[in-house]
């Protein structure tokens, strides 16, 4: 029966069978059962054409499938797009409107919503991900597009059941069949590519019907619910998997089953009845013992893995692997997977298949349906661990990632959904326990601290698995689900789930341990640390901001109290498996504390917001004193790696400093260390403390009053630098406020602030380095109008500054003036610099600041900034500032500044300062008087027997005992006569030692060495402090000390110091101020202003002014300090070092004598340059001093009788250009097509957005010219050429090609920067830059160069003409010869052989490289270029090319002039004009060329010949005609032949001559506008006034021209075809005027800059309304008492040679006998528009999103594919792919062809993906930036920020004027090849 079936038509049979099936008998479902088989049998192909076929007749049954379709879509009632995107789709996200920080909107949902204003921007999606629109759980409803905000399911109707009946019967069987092939498929892939291949293969047959199956997902809602009921019902998979209905198959379904639970099985899993009781033991066994790192851990808890027996000495990655026995997964969540439905099974086979694309979009496009949602969200955590292990498996796992990515973000960004699955699935267990497993499999043996008897475990971040970030989607899993309070709140509740974190938090503490090289560099540079930095920030970092999120009130206060508790106890565990005591291990350091971290981060959420007690939450002092240890040897550590003392470990140590401290680390990384470190100062001990500080820093030796010392433990060289590594350290810790009081808003100023100071920052560059909590639900949103207001009030906006030449600047923010005033804070910019320099940056800009605000004048010291106040939990902190061990340090270091020993900076005094200055602003709360009292009854020659800092400043220290080395200077001397009161001070040091480890026993207790290490450091402070300060005492300058070949022995002395701090400090005064008795208390001279100074004026200055604010805060604070103060001033003048005084004089001498050398020397310098520097100055910046021009212009100087001289830039010579050894002008030959782009319209042409704008390039110039030419050549003479070679000349015959110029596209222009060389100098430079191997920007083999001076691109050397200046005198005398005189004289001058200078038969160096350069030029543009002949390569191209380029740089002069001469002048251009030298050139060449007297138009233009000699005979065409000539190319042709002296009388007189055929062909122009009525009327009134002056009237001659032209019926061919065009303009005689004026003026302009060139003379400026009769006048057309009449007519120019009217009839004649062979074509050759717009590039739309969201989904034209990158010609229009291999052409790609064709190698490129403008110049390219900004002034390169872009137009005039100019190679400086392959 199936098989009768099989055979029928498809579309009855659905029909039929769906007809059967709505019977009750149940029939029709047998009958669909057996065709099903037959059509689905597995041995047919598993989705060919067929089967699809039949599956969609027998769904529509009946119907035809798409009418089905849309039938179904009518039910459909989703209120969600769900639209499923794949990796590179352009989406978009709304911060304003999201609810869920991974919300995302496709494009269309996007622009149907309401979001102006809003926080959004674009993004390409890395993953893939699916459109939100219309989910409330993730957006709020007034985002929603305006087809889901209305969206409801209640008005839609129910389906009909008939409608779906087919469907429900054929789905399973779909699907089953699907899976049955999946499950043939499989095999498990191993090493062998072969396996992949095989899976690959499978997957592509199946293409087909999973596209089916993704049809119908689209379908709407109806068909998605019953594709859910399918997949989801346990009895449909029950019947079919077990091969019940499948008659007369089952032996295959039992076979196909087996293969599913053979792939089960080859996964590592079982289903759960095979599940054995050993496995149920095992389970609780891992369950009950999760701790694996008790303080219980032996030996016998690890062992290496047997497949990783590696070499432990190999390096990273391949040391022992460890394996734990005890394992902590649950192997019901690891091992055991049950499928009951479709849904699961299908799932599974997804994984297998590592998630196919197809399979992943299908299942994501059933997501709208609720109940799959759920379902499919059960399902997929049920895989999870399964996952996870495929994962690690496999080879694509990037690829793999961003799938599973893809699913979960859209599965558990719903906190509803997430709850449900957490609380019934074990969500959180199986993430955490699926997290740990993974870590599990790359742990390795900690090396830190005791490396023998260290029992920790931490991950290797060697392994593929942390390198590539594998666990990646496993961790973004767990952080979107602690975005949500319930689930996070279940997390924080469950204290199984903290354990195993806290297990799983450990294994990162301590990885990546670095081991400081001590002998040889490393050999071997590990790049592991971005592995692990990335590991901590993304897998432990981010999960405890997410955590942390939640415990911001006081009802999570017990949350909070867990996390700490735990934290603690992994913490412990830590310190007992690496068997840690007291002291870190030496030289090793890691970076990783993310324990400590959590503990750190957790305290100061529970004081800041929850009111807690910190010490509540502290450990005992024992626990403090172990978590103090590894951040504080971080901190020394940053300071030795700073100091290079790490730099046999390679580069990467420093990379790993700047990592901690970068602004995406830092707030996880060195602030919670920083707070940890404030907490146990703020409760250990103080001279504990600081003790250990200064012993982790190791410079304790270093703190000695000794003027010499051994240190074992550093080099002298970095002695200074930890010293201020140590000192800057404890600054930062006590002043900084992060965690210790601050607001969430003051902390973004201060940090924003910072930023600032170091540098002026773009908008987007500061949102990266303002550091943010890395969660994305913490409340700070990067971009929020919160950031802004606050940027708002510290920063001023500076907007980008655009000149031609200037680099692209981006909008930038700048501090106010206030904030440097009040807000610039060193220490918080010393904390968040990634480079040192930075700091310096900041100095140096705060500097400015204070000099140009009148402040401070010299160098400032960083200015001393009052703290906002403590938090009380913390007020112990400040018990650092009063605690003796620190004022010895501080002592003992003033000490030593005050007597200039060694490693003593100013950055250590400034430290020490604002140490005590920090002190004297907090001090303690008891009373100072009783202080001062207690202070006055101890003796006063011992340490300081008191804390507080203002009682210890004025206590004088008499006696110190010193051990030092035998050879330094203080043992020669005598110890003082009365040495009871030394050994008394020094017992009293001891004394006082173990006084204070008595007063303290209690904590002795707790951890014994306290005491002892404080006892240590304090007798080495007592004994190693150093040498006495008295006048007597001769002290010799402290050299170096080296010691010699054995260590000198250590010998006791007791040095004689009689100082206290305030007199070293008021010491200190006068040795900066370099005065005796600089400083005198003002209180003294007016006794109550002890506190009336400003403080302001006293925070910016140096170290004079910080001296004096610290004394004046001392006497304010205590009357004892201010009578000491009182006191020390009114000793005699102090005592100063011996030698002090003359070293400081001396140093102040040789600075002098310095400065006076290097002054001697700059003039010297300078003097050598002056001529060089000056005439590179006038040429390259264009000074506008006329006497000083560079001598470029053929007799630019000022001397009579003397030769032009020139400068050679190469070997400095100066003198003239000779024939035998010439000089040229540094030159850059480049083809333009920039005037073939000019246009008739002023408005630009706007770029097309849509399908229905086009842009024509029909009415462009260049277009317009080829047209004509190509019309000429039609009709009229091509050539004719007869060569006689015995004259050396060539004569031809006139012909089209001298009727019209080329070059309109692809002329060459030539520019020069205005240097001059020898050229045979320039050849050895050539030379010298090709043996040169530095890798160079241009082709040395193409010619190209660098000037030699000022270094711009050049490619060739254009000969200057040897000439003396008198020649101009010949040129300039105007005399008053008749115009009939000069006439023949011009004529007889052209029949000379023309008298050149260089005779070509005597072949001059001058005259080779003018062949040379003409070749250039040739070679300069392409070949299509050059050749508008029918004989390629004849001679007459060559003419036609050489005028032509002197017309070209005519034209595009009068472009840089603005299109017109009224400014007059020489204008920048031409200071640096090279047409004079080029017209030389130019010359020589086209004077090879004589017209035949018989053809010269010459004799047209001036007198009366015979037209009808040359008529047309039947095998030759006629010339063309003078009216269908271009007058500016027939002057060139004139003026270049001409023999070389033209005096300026003959070019008067040919101008002459050519405007009265202008004029002519202007009136002709007009005749044709006029309607036939108006023609009849100024035909006759021409008639009346043929009597007076009939030569020089319009009206007479524009009659006479009317009349001969319409002998020819001219008018008659051409009326029909512009009467539309005209309208109906009524022609006044003003109009008249005015439209001949506009038709000659371009023809003046051109003729006067040839004229300006030639002979040199300026050009008057004058009104855009006079430029007509000014340049006449200029030209001699007009006498200049003529040029001011207010009826001035341009007739008034004309000058006949003979009767006008005469030469007017001949001249029309000949247009008119020719007009019949091209009758359709006088009018377009007749009547010409001379008249073009500037060039300018097309006009872009305002908004960027414009032209994205057209063209970046665009198919390319040649290809029908849409390009990878599309990119846009901005000069015509053109879509062009870059880069695609599908358009290439001969190895040419698109945009390299497109550059050649349109602008004959320079092309202007927009790419649509990237925003950027790249330009492509000959073989060369560079990115020249972008011409859209944010509203911030910046670029968005890549649009990688995805703001919205607008076009900022003066960036786009700076474009279009470099475009115009031709300056692309000078401005933008970073070329490079493109090998044709853009």
């Amino acid at each position: 029966m199936a098989a009768s079936l099989l055979g029928r038509d498809k579309r009855s049979t659905a029909a039929s069978l769906k007809a059967e099936c709505s019977r009750q008998d149940g029939r029709g479902v047998q009958l669909l059962g057996e065709l099903l088989d037959s059509v689905l049998s597995p041995e047919r192909a598993v989705a060919e054409a067929e089967v699809i076929e039949w599956c969609k007749s027998l769904m529509a049954g009946g119907e035809s499938f798409d009418d089905f379709c849309k039938m179904v879509r009518g039910y459909d009632n989703a209120t969600l797009c769900g639209l499923v995107w794949t990796a590179n789709f352009v989406a978009y996200r709304c911060r304003t409107c999201g609810i869920s920080p991974c919300m995302s909107l496709c494009a269309e949902c996007f622009n149907a919503g309401e979001h102006t204003g809003h926080d959004f921007n674009m993004f390409r999606s890395q993953a893939g991900g699916a459109c939100d629109c219309g989910d409330s759980s993730v957006m709020r409803e007034s985002g929603f597009c305006k087809r889901h905000r209305f969206a409801t399911s209640s008005n839609i109707p129910c389906v009909p059941n008939e409608l779906m009946m087919m469907s429900e019967h054929i789905l399973p069987r779909v699907i089953l069949h699907l899976i049955q092939h999946l499950r043939d498929g499989y095999n498990e892939p191993d090493s062998d590519p072969a396996t992949e291949r095989d899976l690959q293969k499978t997957l592509q047959q199946m293409e087909p019907l999973i596209s089916l199956l993704e049809d119908l997902t689209k379908m709407g809602g109806a068909m998605r619910s019953i594709l859910t009921r399918v997949l989801t019902n346990h009895q449909i998979y029950k019947d079919l998997c077990s091969g019940d209905l499948c008659t007369g198959e089952k032996a295959y379904t039992k076979k196909n089953y087996e293969k599913y639970l053979t792939a089960l099985k080859g996964s590592g899993l079982v289903s759960s009845e095979e599940r054995s009781v050993t496995s149920v033991l095992d389970q609780m066994a891992g369950a009950s013992n999760v701790t694996i790192l008790g303080a219980t851990a032996g030996t016998g808890q690890m062992d290496s893995s047997d497949e990783e027996e590696q070499d432990g000495s190999q390096g990273v990655g391949k040391r022992k692997r460890v394996k734990l026995s005890n394992s902590t997964k649950d192997s019901s969540i690891m091992d055991i997977l049950k499928h009951k439905c479709f849904l699961e099974e299908l799932l599974f086979w997804t994984v297998k298949y590592e998630f196919p694309q197809k399979m992943v979009t299908f299942l994501l496009n059933m997501l709208p349906d609720q109940s799959y949602k759920i379902a499919f969200t059960k399902t997929f955590v049920q895989h999870y661990a399964f996952i996870m292990k495929t994962l690690i498996k496999s080879h694509e796992s990037d690829t793999m990632s961003n799938r599973i990515v893809h699913i979960s973000v859209q599965l558990f960004s719903n906190e509803e959904l997430a709850r449900q699955v957490t609380e019934e699935c074990q969500l959180l267990e199986i993430m955490v326990t699926v997290l740990l497993y993974m870590m599990e499999s790359c742990l390795i043996k900690s090396e830190l601290q005791d490396e023998e008897n260290n029992f920790h475990v931490v991950v290797n971040c060697g392994e593929p698995l942390l390198k590539n970030n594998t666990y990646w989607p496993l961790v973004s899993d767990f952080i979107n689900i602690l975005s949500h309070q319930s689930v996070a709140k279940r997390f924080l509740e469950d204290q199984g789930l903290l354990q195993m974190w806290m297990n799983f938090v450990s294994f990162f503490q301590g990885m990546n341990l670095n081991k400081r090289e001590l002998n040889e560099h490393v050999e071997f540079e590990s790049q592991t640390y971005y592995a692990a930095f990335a590991a901590e920030l993304e897998a432990c970092a981010q999960p405890m901001w997410g955590l942390l999120t939640h415990c911001k009130i006081r009802e999570t206060q017990e949350y909070t109290r867990t996390v700490v508790r735990y934290c603690l106890d992994a913490l412990q565990d830590w310190f007992d498996a690496i068997n840690f005591v007291d002291e870190p291990a030496p030289n090793q350091v890691t970076f990783h504390l993310p324990l400590h971290r959590y503990y750190a981060m957790f305290l100061s959420k529970a004081i800041r917001c929850q009111q807690l007690d910190l010490d509540s939450l502290l450990p005992d002092q024992e626990m403090l004193m172990k978590m103090m240890v590894h951040p504080l040897q971080i901190q020394a550590s940053l300071s030795e790696i700073h100091s290079n003392m790490w730099v046999r470990n390679g580069l990467q140590i420093k990379g790993q400093a700047m990592t901690y401290v970068q602004s995406h680390f830092c707030n996880s990384m060195i602030d919670p260390d920083i707070f940890l470190l404030q907490i146990c100062a703020s409760r250990l001990d103080p001279d504990y403390f600081v003790s250990s500080v200064f012993e982790r820093f190791k410079v304790v030796d270093l703190l000695t009053m000794a003027s010499q010392h051994q240190n074992a433990a550093l080099d002298t060289e970095h002695e200074r630098s930890m010293l201020e590594g140590a000192l800057t350290f404890l600054v930062i810790l006590l002043s900084l406020r992060i965690h210790l009081g601050m607001t969430d808003d003051e902390i973004l100023r201060a940090e924003m602030v910072a930023q600032l100071c170091m540098s002026d920052r773009t908008h987007s560059t500061l949102l990266d380095l303002i550091p943010e909590n890395p969660n994305p639900k913490s409340g700070i949103i990067p971009g929020s109008y919160y950031f802004e207001t606050m940027l708002s009030a510290v920063a001023d906006f500076k907007a980008p500054v655009f000149e031609p030449g200037g680099s692209m600047q981006q909008g930038m923010y700048t501090p106010k003036a206030d904030v440097w005033n009040q807000e610039f804070d060193p220490i918080m910019v010393i904390l968040r610099t990634v480079y040192r320099r930075d700091v310096q940056s900041a100095m140096d800009r705060y500097m400015g600041f204070l000099k140009q605000t009148g402040k401070f004048t010299s160098t400032p010291w960083p200015p001393y900034r009052e703290r906002a106040p403590l938090n009380p939990s913390y007020k112990g902190l400040m018990r650092i500032l009063h605690c003796k061990t620190l004022h010895i340090v501080l002592f003992t270091l003033l000490y030593k500044i005050s007597m200039d020993h060694q490693n003593m900076s100013e950055h250590v005094l400034c430290m020490v300062l604002y140490l005590i200055e920090l002190g004297l602003d907090n001090l303690p709360e008891e009373t100072a008087e009783e202080e001062e009292m207690f202070g006055e009854e101890r003796c006063s020659d011992s340490w300081f027997h008191g804390t507080n800092i203002a009682t210890n400043l004025h206590h004088i220290i008499n006696y110190v005992r010193v051990r030092l080395p035998e050879t330094a200077p203080e043992v020669t001397r005598e110890p003082p006569a009365s040495t009871s009161s030394d050994t008394s001070s020094f017992i009293q040091g001891s004394r006082r030692a173990t006084a204070l480890t008595r007063e303290n026993s209690n904590t002795a207790q707790v951890f014994s060495l306290v005491a002892e290490r404080r006892k240590k450091f304090q007798e080495i402070i007592n004994r190693n402090s150093g040498s006495a300060i008295q006048t007597a005492a001769v002290r010799p300058k402290t050299s170096k000390w080296t010691a010699p070949n054995s260590t000198p022995q250590l010998t006791t002395t007791i040095l004689e110091i009689r100082e206290s701090m305030l007199s070293l400090l008021i010491k200190l005064h006068h040795k900066l101020s370099g005065k005796q008795n600089s400083y005198y208390p003002f209180w003294l001279e007016d006794s109550e202003s002890t506190s009336t100074l400003d403080p302001m004026q006293q925070i910016h200055g140096d170290g004079i002014i910080a001296i004096e604010r610290i004394l004046l805060k001392t006497a304010a604070r205590s009357r004892q300090n201010k009578c000491s103060i009182e006191e020390i001033c009114r000793k005699v003048a102090p005592p100063v070092p011996p030698k002090k005084s003359n070293s400081a004089d001396k140093k102040a001498l040789d600075k002098e004598e310095r400065r006076q050398k290097a002054r001697e020397r700059q003039q010297k310098l300078l003097a050598e340059f002056a001529s060089r520097q000056k005439s590179f100055m006038e040429t390259a910046m264009d000074l506008e001093s006329p006497d000083s021009d560079v001598a470029m212009d053929v007799g630019s100087t000022e001397q009579p009788d003397s030769e032009t001289v020139y400068d050679c830039v190469i070997c400095g010579q100066s003198g003239p250009s000779t024939e035998e050894r010439p000089t040229g002008l540094v030159v850059l030959l480049q083809a333009s097509s920039v005037l073939g782009h000019r246009r008739r319209s002023t408005e630009p042409k706007k770029l097309p957005t849509s399908d229905e704008e086009q842009i024509y390039p029909e009415d462009t110039c260049g277009t317009a010219h080829d047209v004509r030419i190509t019309d000429l050549q039609q009709y009229f003479k091509d050539a004719g050429f007869g060569l006689k070679w015995a004259l050396m000349k060539i004569k031809f015959q006139s012909s089209c090609l001298q009727s019209v110029s080329i070059g309109w596209e692809g002329g060459v222009y030539v520019q020069t920067c205005g240097h001059t060389l020898h050229i045979d100098c320039h050849k050895s430079y050539m030379e010298s830059l090709r043996n040169d191997q530095v890798l160079q920007s241009f082709s040395v083999d193409k010619g190209e160069f660098t000037c030699p001076l000022c270094r711009q691109f050049a490619n060739s050397v254009l000969p200057c003409h040897p000439e003396k200046s008198e020649e101009k005198s010949i040129w300039s005398p105007y005399n008053s010869k008749s115009l009939l005189t000069l006439i023949k004289e011009v004529e007889e001058q052209q029949e000379q052989l023309g008298m050149f200078p260089v005779s070509i038969c005597s072949i001059t160096n001058l005259s080779k490289e003018m062949e040379s350069v003409m070749k250039d030029i040739r070679s300069a543009t392409q070949k299509k270029y050059i050749d508008y002949g029918k004989t390629p390569g004849s001679p007459d191209n060559d003419f036609l090319f050489m005028y032509s380029v002197a017309r070209l740089n005519l034209e595009l002069e009068l472009v840089h002039r603005g299109g017109n001469l009224c400014l007059g002048g020489a204008s920048a251009t031409t200071k640096r004009s090279c047409l004079n030298q080029l017209l030389h050139v130019l010359a020589m060449h086209m004077r090879l060329f004589r017209i035949d007297s018989a053809y010269n138009p010459w004799t047209r233009l001036t007198r009366l010949t015979q037209v009808m000699d040359y008529g047309i005979c039947d095998d030759e065409k006629p010339e063309v005609p003078l009216l269908y000539r271009d007058v500016s190319s027939l002057l060139l042709i004139l003026v270049l032949t001409m023999p070389q002296e033209l005096h300026k009388e003959h070019f008067t007189c040919i101008v002459k001559v050519l405007y009265n055929l202008l004029y002519t062909q202007a009136v002709s122009t007009l005749s044709f506008q006029f309607s036939e009525e108006e023609r009849a009327a100024w035909k006759n009134s021409g008639k009346l006034k043929t009597m007076c002056n009939s030569d020089k009237s319009w009206e007479v001659l524009l009659s006479h021209i009317i009349c001969e032209l319409s002998k020819g019926r001219l008018y008659n061919a051409s009326n029909t075809g512009q009467v539309s065009m005209l309208g109906t303009n009524v022609w006044s005689p003003q109009s008249i005027e005015y439209s001949i004026q506009q038709f000659c003026l371009p023809f003046l302009r051109t003729t006067s800059l040839l004229q300006h060139h030639l002979f040199g003379n300026d050009l008057p400026s004058c009104q855009r309304t006079e430029e007509f009769g000014m340049l006449a006048s200029y030209l001699g057309l007009l006498l200049p008492c003529l040029q001011s009449n207010d009826e001035f007519c341009s007739s008034a120019c004309l000058d006949w040679p003979i009767a006008a009217l005469d030469l007017i009839s001949q001249w029309c004649l000949e247009v008119t006998t020719s007009a019949e062979s091209h009758s359709e074509q006088v009018t377009n050759l007749l009547v010409q528009d001379p008249q073009w717009s500037l060039p300018c590039l097309l006009q872009l739309p305002e908004n960027y999103n414009t032209i994205f969201q057209y063209y970046h989904r665009k198919a390319c034209v040649h290809c029908s594919k849409v390009p990878k990158d599309p990119a846009l010609c901005l000069v015509c229009g053109t879509f062009v792919c870059l880069k695609g291999q599908c358009c290439k052409q001969q190895s040419y790609c698109e945009c390299v062809l497109h550059s050649q064709n349109c602008g004959a190698g320079t092309g202007i490129f927009l790419l649509i993906n990237a925003s950027v403008i790249i330009i492509i110049r000959g073989h060369r390219f560079c990115l020249w930036g972008s011409v859209y900004l944010d509203t911030h002034g910046e670029e968005d390169r890549d649009l990688r920020r995805g703001k919205p872009l607008y076009l900022c137009s003066e960036r786009y005039k700076v474009l279009e004027q470099q475009w115009v100019t031709h300056t692309f190679d000078h401005i933008n400086k970073r070329w490079g090849p493109h090998y044709n392959g853009l």
